[in-house]
């Protein structure tokens, strides 16, 4: 058996402390598997209490830094998270060292992804992040080498294990956003600050890194639609069940003739589709390739065990002498990326505006549609909210009454369009839903 492969890790959180009782419990399978050793040399966090993790004989730093380029570690792993600060400027140091890095940082990725892939070449050492998407779903692997001979088509999937689980309560219990939202951050899935989850951008982090591994494009974070699910409310979730839809929170990465569609934001996906059956705080990750057909990987998106897990995946992929491109092709060759106008997107659309109950206003409405060109497939006035069951709705004059399209396939502008002039006309009491249609 050759020397210990000797880690040192940056970051004793929940998937630090992790990461410790994998290496700890699984000692001896690890060892067999890469016929070396995996040892943990050294640590860092911000202070030193106690994690109630065995760290062994591992040297303490509290500069991260400085621990990515002593010579007593083999493998820095990053597990500390952000795009900036001591994150970043350990990973380059770790690398420009001719250290191995191991991280799980999305947000380091999606942002400085493409300069760090170039770093990690010019110094001939692994760049491994199979934790920064999806937890322990080996996606990363899945594109970058078990897919490696296929032309991908498109990626898509739920990315965000607690706007999944808002939505799962808002349809199996009938809540409102707040009140699950509430209870996501009793249980520990969402922040006392849910802005980054909810609002779509921990997806848009994630989804960018995809797009570069489907494509061989550079990470664009920045060229990308992002909507988040602060918007979507109890009616939506039952006029999606009337519909034979569910909502779910969806990145969707496509390649088309004039580029590369990527984007963010609700949408009804079929009830009978694979990807809707995925609930609580579970992610999914489809993948559409010319010759391997269709795929659906799905599991843990977080946590203390299954992003530990794929962590430690990658640092058996160095003990065993592996080395593929970080993004799939040598950074060289990543093209730069080429953003789809999201205008030009073809589909349909799920429409919920409160109309004013006064005459002509649904004519007017229509009346906007069709200068746009956009076709209307159904109409439905539905129940205000606060109306009691089995008595016929008869809004008040001046009233405002939820009323339900659906359009037939038409262009992202041209619904944008219509959308803004009926709010203009003030035919509606509020700024009018309107959630894609994802036929999958």
């Amino acid at each position: 058996m050759t020397s210990p492969l000797r880690l040192g890790v940056a970051g004793l959180g929940t998937v630090g402390c992790g990461l410790v009782r994998l290496l700890r419990q699984n000692a001896e399978q690890l060892a067999d598997s890469t016929n070396r050793p995996i040892e943990l040399a050294a640590v860092s966090a911000r202070s030193r209490k106690d994690r109630g993790v065995d760290l062994g004989n591992a040297v303490w730093f509290d500069d991260a830094v400085k621990m990515a380029v002593d010579p007593g570690i083999d493998v820095f792993v990053e597990l500390i998270g952000g795009d900036a600060g001591v994150a970043k400027e350990a990973v380059e140091a770790a690398l420009r060292a001719g250290k191995h890095v191991v991280t799980a940082n999305k947000a380091l990725l999606a942002r400085h992804g493409t300069d760090l892939a170039k770093l990690s070449e010019k110094t001939n050492v692994s760049l491994n992040f199979e934790a920064a998407v999806a937890g322990g779903i080996p996606v990363i692997k899945t594109l970058r080498e078990s897919l490696c001979g296929n032309q991908i088509r498109r990626v898509y999937g739920i990315l965000n294990g607690t706007c999944n689980f808002i939505l799962t309560r808002m349809q199996q219990d009938k809540r409102s956003f707040a009140e699950a939202l509430k209870e996501a951050q009793a249980l520990g899935y969402a922040e006392a600050d849910p802005t980054f989850d909810v609002g779509g951008f921990d997806t848009a982090h994630k989804l960018a890194i995809l797009t570069s591994l489907a494509f061989g494009t550079r990470v664009a974070v920045d060229q990308m639609h992002i909507e988040g699910i602060e918007s979507i409310t109890q009616e939506d979730i039952e006029s999606a069940d009337d519909l034979d839809y569910r909502i779910k929170l969806l990145g969707v990465a496509l390649l088309t003739e004039s580029g590369i569609e990527q984007r963010v934001h609700p949408a009804m996906v079929p009830k009978d589709s694979a990807i809707a059956e995925v609930s609580g705080v579970t992610n999914a990750v489809a993948i559409d390739g010319d010759f391997v057909g269709n795929l659906l990987l799905a599991g843990a998106g977080a946590g203390s065990h299954a992003t530990a897990s794929s962590v430690a995946s990658d640092i058996i992929d160095i003990a065993r002498g592996g080395r593929a491109p970080a993004f799939g092709v040598p950074a060289g060759k990543l093209k730069p990326y080429k953003r789809a106008k999201l205008g030009q997107h073809q589909g349909a659309y799920y429409v919920r505006l409160n109309v004013f109950d006064r005459p002509g206003a649904l004519a007017k409405i229509a009346g906007r549609m069709g200068e746009r060109e956009v076709s209307l497939e159904s109409i439905v006035q539905r129940r205000p909210p606060d109306a009691q069951v089995g008595i016929a709705a008869k809004p008040k004059p001046g009233s405002d009454t939820p009323v339900v399209m659906i359009t037939h396939e038409t262009t992202e502008q041209a619904i944008r369009g219509a959308l803004e002039a009926i709010y203009k006309d003030g035919t509606v009491s509020e700024k009018p839903q309107m959630i894609r249609i994802e036929e999958l």
